[in-house]
């Protein structure tokens, strides 16, 4: 009987098992995705320009694909607490991420390691936005173009305030970039993401900063910030008046805040196909091209291996400002 009784457990824990696995192959079965709501990581607090950019996808994608989309602010040590929980999810389709890309291309570079490979652990879906960065101050703080901040800084060194999204970030790494090539020092002030940056600069707690405009222009728009350049290639139709870094003395000065759509690796391809699909359609409509026009946000979609190519092409060029920085962090 004993034996019976062991020969049925071993029966019923298999049946159990097989029946897990075949749970979760149907879950995970591209013919039947999504069937239950999709949850969204954003590696930031909230109202950040990154979840302005997740909550106003995740509307259009949860009407599209016939789910809720559950967007997810997982904030803390620059972004990588919430993109390293992506990064361990079940690559199943139901858990994804939308990182300001600095989280995949400099966080690699500056620290010393992390919870997770940005080559090796995501499947790229579709870039998303660029957001040229805008150079920023308080209004009262007196300075009017990119030429006085410098001589400010210069002649008081150490003393300027500038803000930017937390050590290793890319904020930060272009706060790095322009001091080397100014030669000036700033007090650098980390924040937790452009949420609590923003209303810093605009209180006088610091200065100046340089983030995306999807964030940024709502304060310049209503004079709480004073824009002095932005750091696209050329100026920028929402906002011709602005001077680029470039026109400002800084050739080859260009940052902005790219981002873009990852699964976990080994999500199945018909599911990736899909995601990328439905965001390219929803992110190339004229509504949405609007709509983030007007956050002064350029829509641009690729393939999932020009996305992933990005990354590698960014994490390289940050490579040479953190080596001549001599930065290296690492994580709390």
């Amino acid at each position: 009987m004993p034996n019976a009784m062991r020969r049925i457990a071993q029966i019923v824990t298999c049946v159990s098992a097989y029946m897990l696995a075949a749970a979760a192959a149907a879950q995970a079965d591209p013919r039947d995705y999504p069937n239950k709501p999709i949850r969204v990581v954003v590696p930031m607090v909230a109202g950040g320009a990154v979840d302005i950019l997740a909550r106003l996808l995740g509307r259009e994608l949860s009407d599209s694909l016939g789910k809720p989309i559950v967007v997810e602010n997982r904030g803390g040590a620059n972004g990588n607490i919430g993109t390293a929980i992506v990064a361990k999810a079940t690559p199943d389709g139901y858990t994804l991420l939308i990182p300001d890309m600095g989280t995949l291309t400099v966080g690699p570079i500056v620290y010393s390691s992390l919870p997770f490979d940005p080559i090796k652990d995501f499947a790229p879906i579709t870039m998303l936005i660029s957001s040229p960065y805008g150079l920023a101050t308080h209004p009262g703080f007196p300075v009017s173009s990119v030429k006085e901040l410098i001589a400010h800084a210069r002649t008081n060194p150490g003393k300027v305030n500038y803000a930017h999204l937390g050590d290793g970030s890319a904020s930060h790494l272009a706060a790095v970039e322009l001091a080397q090539r100014a030669g000036v020092t700033w007090n650098l002030i980390p924040y937790k993401g452009g949420a609590q940056a923003l209303p810093a600069v605009a209180s006088g707690e610091a200065q100046v900063l340089a983030i995306g405009m999807l964030s940024t222009i709502q304060f310049t728009r209503t004079g709480r910030l004073r824009l002095l350049a932005v750091t696209s290639r050329e100026r920028v139709s929402f906002l011709p008046e602005a001077p680029t870094m470039i026109e400002s003395g800084y050739p080859g000065f260009v940052a902005a805040l790219w981002s873009g759509l990852f699964a976990p690796v080994g999500t199945p391809r018909e599911i990736v196909k899909k995601l990328h699909a439905e965001t390219v359609r929803i992110m190339s409509t004229p509504d949405m091209k609007k709509r983030l026009a007007e956050q002064a946000t350029e829509v641009v979609t690729s393939t999932p291996e020009e996305l992933g190519r990005f990354v590698a092409e960014e994490k390289a060029k940050f490579a040479k400002v953190v080596k001549t920085a001599g930065l290296k962090l690492k994580l709390d």
